[in-house]
């Protein structure tokens, strides 16, 4: 009785994720990646520093994903969230994704509940210095700011909004969550 209540919230986890990371198709308007990355971006942790608003992460706070090399164009995401506050409790998804980019490195595509839901992200935009990077969906609805950091110096944070301002994503719509715990 218990293992099947566990397979129906389950179940019922993996079709709200469908409906929330629901896979989206390049628009005529979509912002395209402007340059290369290094494969290395895709290694280490990043933190969330920005994101526009979206189901998925409603009430998560001091995101991080952590990427982990599996071969040359696959790796392991662990993504972290902490509920109500930065040191509220972890909510943790694991994934598998894979460069679709390889020339360049800046189109990935993250595989949930082995495979069941997908979704293609973007590396739009980064600090030459691969400090941070803008991600956003492909159809243009969604866009975060990652740092290597929990925080970003001021001058750095002013640079990545402006980036996102090109892309052609409206700031006022950026939200921040707090990453201090305590």
């Amino acid at each position: 009785m218990v293992h099947e209540l566990t397979r129906n919230r389950l179940k019922a986890l993996a079709v709200g994720l469908g409906l929330a990371i629901s896979v989206t198709t390049a628009s005529a308007g979509a912002p395209t990646p402007v340059r290369p990355i290094s494969a290395q971006v895709y290694s280490g942790r990043w933190y969330e520093i920005a994101r526009t608003p979206n189901r998925s992460q409603s009430d998560c706070h001091a995101a991080t994903s952590d990427f982990i090399a599996a071969s040359t164009n696959d790796f392991q995401v662990v993504e972290t969230c902490h509920r109500g506050v930065a040191s509220g409790p972890t909510k943790v998804i694991r994934a598998r994704a894979r460069i679709l980019s390889a020339g360049d490195n800046t189109r990935f595509r993250i595989s949930f509940f082995g495979g069941l839901i997908h979704q293609d992200y973007w590396v739009l935009d980064h600090a030459d210095d691969n400090s941070w990077i803008i991600m956003g969906t492909p159809g243009g609805h969604y866009v975060w700011i990652m740092s290597r950091r929990p925080a970003m110096a001021s001058g750095s944070l002013a640079a990545a909004t402006a980036h996102v301002a090109a892309l052609g994503y409206a700031p006022s719509t950026l939200m921040f969550p707090d990453h201090r715990i305590g």
